[in-house]
């Protein structure tokens, strides 16, 4: 499967809420799955981040993500993945987004979520996630409901270029 164009900030399709898959076992799923991994795998290696890719950012507004957190946690396709439940506990921190790379975004999130998805096959599975996975899923889960960290952005002062957080410090934090 070809590696596909992430869409950027500005098109329409990103704040689109997706559609439920039913199709599981269908072409058309599989090819999204496949290009979903082979689309983060490929931003990895170009940029030295990113850990997880939502169907719309390949303009598809479909329910699907893949996540390949580091090495040793979770990896793989979560279809139509949606949280049960999350901490009342926050953390605030300076998210990014394929979909707009050189730009982050100061945010609160769930310390702790529990997310419930469907795997491959159309079984639902259970997912407990705390800290920067935690994190993460909800990013992603954002992306498939039409949301953007911009939208979730603290105030209008939550903003900051890539080159400017280098330069910092706020990487290490």
């Amino acid at each position: 499967m070809p590696v596909k164009r992430i869409l950027q900030l500005g098109d329409p399709i990103l704040w689109q809420v997706c559609d439920l898959i039913s199709d599981f076992d269908s072409d058309r799923t599989r090819s999204l799955i496949e290009d979903l991994d082979h689309t983060l795998a490929d931003f990895r290696k170009r940029n030295g981040f990113g850990r997880g890719i939502a169907a719309p950012q390949i303009g598809i507004a479909r329910r699907a993500i893949f996540v390949r957190m580091h090495p040793g946690g979770f990896a793989g396709p979560m279809i139509n993945p949606w949280i049960v439940r999350e901490s009342e506990e926050r953390i605030e921190m300076w998210d990014d987004c394929f979909s707009f790379p050189n730009l982050l975004v100061r945010l609160t999130r769930a310390k702790e979520i529990l997310v419930e998805y469907h795997d491959v096959d159309g079984a639902v599975q259970s997912l407990s996630a705390q800290g920067d996975f935690a994190e993460l899923l909800q990013h992603e889960i954002d992306h498939l409901d039409g949301i953007l960290s911009t939208d979730r952005a603290i105030d209008s002062q939550s903003f900051m270029t890539r080159e400017e957080w280098i330069r910092q410090g706020l990487e290490s934090k």
